[in-house]
C-alpha cells in the first residue's frame, strides 16, 4: 500500500495553473512567472511529478538559430485527475487556503 502524501502549497499552486490549459504545452520559465515559484522550487516539483506520470514532457527546438533547446510541459490525463482531486481536497479543508488562480 502507498501513501499518499498531501500536496504542498507549491504543488497545489504548479497544478492550479497547469490546470487552467491541461492540454497546452507550456514552458518552465512561464510556469515560474505565473505560480511565483523560483526555479530551485519549480523545477523539482516539475520532476517529482513526471516520475509519478502526471506530466508529459519534451524538448522543442529553438526557433532562433544558437538557442538551446527548450524543455515543455502539460498535464498527462491521469495528471489532470490527480490536480483536480487534489485542489478539491485541499478546498474541502478549512485549514489551507487555494493557491492563487486554481478553480476546484
Amino acid at each position: 500500500m502507498t501513501r499518499q502524501r498531501k500536496c504542498s502549497p507549491q504543488t497545489l499552486s504548479l497544478l492550479a495553473v497547469l490546470l487552467e490549459r491541461p492540454r497546452s504545452w507550456r514552458y518552465g520559465y512561464d510556469l515560474s512567472t505565473e505560480t511565483g515559484l523560483k526555479s530551485g522550487s519549480l523545477y523539482p516539483i516539475l520532476m517529482r511529478l513526471g516520475d509519478r506520470g502526471m506530466l508529459d514532457s519534451k524538448w522543442q527546438e529553438s526557433p532562433e538559430r544558437g538557442r538551446p533547446p527548450r524543455h515543455m510541459y502539460r498535464l498527462s490525463t491521469a495528471g489532470a485527475v490527480y490536480a483536480r482531486e487534489q485542489l478539491a481536497s485541499h478546498a474541502a479543508d478549512d485549514d489551507i487556503a487555494l493557491p492563487k488562480g486554481s478553480r476546484a
